[in-house]
């Protein structure tokens, strides 16, 4: 687990997926969910069946201590975050990349995820046929 009292954890969704000819909708392709903890850089990443609140919920609890503080995307999925003994801010991306008032970004759990996509072929982002179906 990572967090706790005074560490900040940053966490994000990101599809792993392949464009045809790298523009267009997106085809099949794999969610994977994670967070980074400032300042030590510890990481977790968890290819998951969706993106709901009760499957995001359910990692950020496993994954993440209670008092930790939160920093994510404005994603309905995390809205009772405080209620689960979280401190919870939130960057609006249609507006900034960093709040003006608290400072909140996800800059380096977007950075991360998009460092592990260079390192998969493109080819090998589908959900595998075994795991099709199957909620994490």
């Amino acid at each position: 687990m990572i967090g706790g009292e005074g560490k900040e954890v940053e966490i994000d969704e990101s599809k792993f997926g392949k464009r045809k000819y790298h523009r267009g909708h997106s085809v099949k392709g794999q969610w994977v969910f994670g967070g980074v903890e400032r300042g030590t850089g510890r990481t977790f990443l968890v290819a998951v069946h969706d993106r709901s609140a009760e499957t995001l919920l359910g990692l950020i609890k496993q994954w993440i201590l209670p008092g930790t503080t939160i920093i994510s995307e404005c994603w309905a999925a995390y809205n009772s975050l405080r209620e689960e003994g979280y401190t919870h801010f939130t960057v609006n991306h249609s507006i900034t990349f960093v709040d003006q008032t608290t400072g909140a970004h996800t800059n380096t759990i977007e950075t991360t995820l998009k460092h592990v996509k260079v390192l998969l072929s493109p080819y090998n982002r589908n959900v595998p046929p075994e795991v099709q179906g199957r909620k994490c």
